[in-house]
């Protein structure tokens, strides 16, 4: 059964991160380019690292909202982006076919952990069988928290409850938060829970929370990114030419290049994929 969230979470954050990369404010001098992406790549650091040396480069305004990846291709059916970059291949594919987006690439990939409490009071720390892994936090009563907004995560989480055999929604401890990824690690601390993430955003926010990686490494975990450009066919208005220099850019030898050597702590966090990984 789904509990309220946390309203100390709640009132804490936005329905989405705005952020400018190049310029620090909107500049009608300059053109604009507009990228539709999820909360991880933001929140993980790599957007700031990788698009803004770009984006002064090309003299471009990037104006990045980061969102989950239901949402970033709902923005960009309504036309409200040049550019996406998700994870969530069936969302992409069908996006593909009903002619919103053109020139899909694969651009990197992270991995899913799950994190909880260090005692682990249920038990799972070091099983390589994530759905397995869930079903037996479950099967022990202990919290659950998904982030419940339809983002790449989300529908990650879902398919390995259903490789489980469990039906979270009649799971007692099963929060659905409806927020990224930073406030539900921030609710998970908070109840003593256990939480699938991406592990950048994990490093990024882990400082002043009690929380672990417990599972990590079965080949389910495995999260790879696409980026493709907005049909201008279906939305003349779109940047297309800037969005095609930054897709090419993010494709590129020296954009994987990049993608590779982002570091945090020590750990490489997403894995290049356009040149044939």
């Amino acid at each position: 059964m789904n509990r309220a969230c946390l309203p100390i979470v709640l009132c804490a954050v936005g329905a989405l991160a705005l952020l400018w990369f190049g310029y620090e404010k909107d500049d009608p001098e300059r053109a604009r380019l507009t990228i539709a992406t999820t909360t991880s790549t933001e929140n993980s650091g790599l957007l700031r690292y990788l698009l803004d040396p770009w984006a002064r480069e090309h003299d471009v305004q990037l104006r990045v909202i980061a969102v989950g990846t239901g949402k970033a291709l709902a923005l960009a059916r309504r036309g409200d982006a040049d550019l996406v970059l998700v994870h969530a291949r069936a969302r992409e594919d069908a996006f593909l076919a009903a002619g919103h987006g053109v020139d899909r690439r694969d651009v990197m990939w992270n991995d899913f952990v799950i994190v909880g409490p260090p005692s682990d009071p249920a038990g799972v720390k070091g099983m390589q069988d994530a759905p397995a892994a869930l079903a037996k936090i479950a099967g022990a009563g202990m919290p659950f928290v998904s982030r419940g907004d339809d983002s790449g995560t989300h529908i990650r989480e879902r398919k390995l409850w259903q490789r489980s055999g469990i039906d979270p929604e009649r799971h007692e401890g099963y929060h659905k938060a409806g927020q990224g990824m930073g406030p539900c690690l921030t609710m998970a601390d908070q109840l003593r829970a256990y939480i699938l993430t991406d592990r950048g955003t994990y490093l990024a926010a882990r400082k002043g929370k009690d929380l672990a990686i417990l599972i990590e490494g079965d080949p389910v975990l495995r999260n790879p990114y696409g980026a493709m450009l907005v049909n201008p066919a279906r939305h003349p208005h779109v940047n297309a030419r800037d969005a095609r220099h930054l897709l090419d850019f993010l494709t590129s030898a020296e954009g994987q290049r990049r993608i590779g050597a982002y570091r945090n702590e020590g750990q490489v966090l997403f894995h290049p994929m356009a040149m044939g990984d």
